[in-house]
């Protein structure tokens, strides 16, 4: 099944998310290999695709996993959580009607 999984930032996360976001493009792409990953993004902070320093407001991954719990589980790894750019992060059941 798909799961969303909505995370918000920190104000002024930009630095953190830079240093952290090798690691969390990584498992992006291990997700992706595996054919689990149907879409990933940052929320840009302004009305447009490069907020430069303004940064971003938060991420959408929307990905396959057997269980809401192992979604829940992944989210909980993720780098951004460690390297402290998430203010919190909300995992639910997603259900694709289109396309």
């Amino acid at each position: 099944m798909l799961y969303a999984i909505m995370s918000e930032d920190i104000a002024n996360s930009l630095s953190l998310r830079l240093q952290a976001r090798p690691a969390h493009i990584a498992r992006l792409h291990a997700l992706q290999a595996e054919g689990r990953l149907a879409l990933a993004g940052p929320h840009p902070a302004i009305d447009n695709d490069d907020p430069g320093e303004r940064g971003f407001t938060g991420s959408l991954i929307v990905a396959e996993f057997s269980s809401l719990s192992d979604a829940q589980t992944w989210a909980d790894a993720d780098p951004y959580i460690e390297a402290g750019v998430y203010s919190a992060v909300t995992v639910k059941p997603f259900k694709q009607v289109l396309p």
